[in-house]
């Protein structure tokens, strides 16, 4: 399991704004190039984002599954990109202070040949893309709450 974390000076229920929102998937998820559908009940447990992932024109697509679910601190999502494989995928945004949170992301490849990698490589791989993933999501509900006091 690859994990990352950052603090950002807003809400858990600012950031779970964002999340919840599945249209912004791929402005946060790296890898996530467009959304085509998203579920009317995202993020209910079973719900799905219908997606591209990877460059155009040799986009995959394939959907991202809510798993499991407690609405402001935690969100457990199975990420599928076929061929490459399948993961899964928590969030979990605890308070931080007054009005930060920590969010922490971890990653397992759950099955297809990234699973068969080394645990090393995998963190090689993974941390890296996480790590701006939680950047993006930090900068979208800093940007929004922003926008929310004027």
């Amino acid at each position: 399991m690859v994990t990352v974390s950052r603090r950002v000076e807003v809400t858990p229920e600012q950031v779970f704004a964002v999340i919840e929102d599945g249209w912004y998937f791929a402005s946060w998820v790296v890898g996530a190039a467009h959304i085509r559908k998203v579920d009317p009940n995202w993020p209910a447990v079973g719900s799905r984002i219908h997606h591209s992932v990877g460059p155009w024109p040799v986009s995959i697509d394939d959907t991202t599954v809510v798993q499991a679910l407690e609405r402001n601190s935690m969100i457990e999502l199975a990420a599928r990109a076929w061929p490459i494989g399948s993961a899964i995928v928590r969030i979990n945004l605890e308070p931080a202070g007054l009005t930060g949170t920590q969010i922490t992301m971890s990653e397992e490849v759950a099955a297809g040949p990234a699973k068969v990698l080394p645990h090393i490589a995998q963190t090689v791989l993974l941390k890296p893309r996480n790590d701006e993933s939680l950047r993006r999501l930090a900068d979208i509900a800093v940007g929004r709450a922003a926008r929310a006091q004027h």
